[in-house]
């Protein structure tokens, strides 16, 4: 055997922030993120939180799969229509 691994990044969705603003991974600092790699998403699963003018905004993954890599961290400033994570479809 041994063939040589699929490349599925063709394939991968990307969830991007709706706005601009700081991106938060977790509820609060003390607690666990909202998701991490290998976490299963469907389109009302809130992702992360995105401060905008002191206005906490819940995030929702808009789509369904499976969280495959984040790219960016809690406390970095996200632009609009910025890549947040990288999904796998279902």
């Amino acid at each position: 055997g041994g063939g040589q691994p699929e490349t599925v990044d063709e394939n991968l969705t990307e969830i991007t922030s709706p706005i601009v603003g700081t991106f938060y991974a977790t509820p609060s600092p003390d607690s666990d993120p909202y998701v991490e790699v290998g976490t299963i998403v469907n389109p009302q699963t809130v992702v992360c939180i995105i401060e905008a003018m002191k206005v906490l905004n819940e995030i929702k993954a808009e789509t369904s799969g499976t969280i495959v890599e984040l790219l960016v961290t809690s406390g970095q400033a996200v632009e609009y229509g910025q890549p947040l994570f990288k999904v796998k479809p279902e």
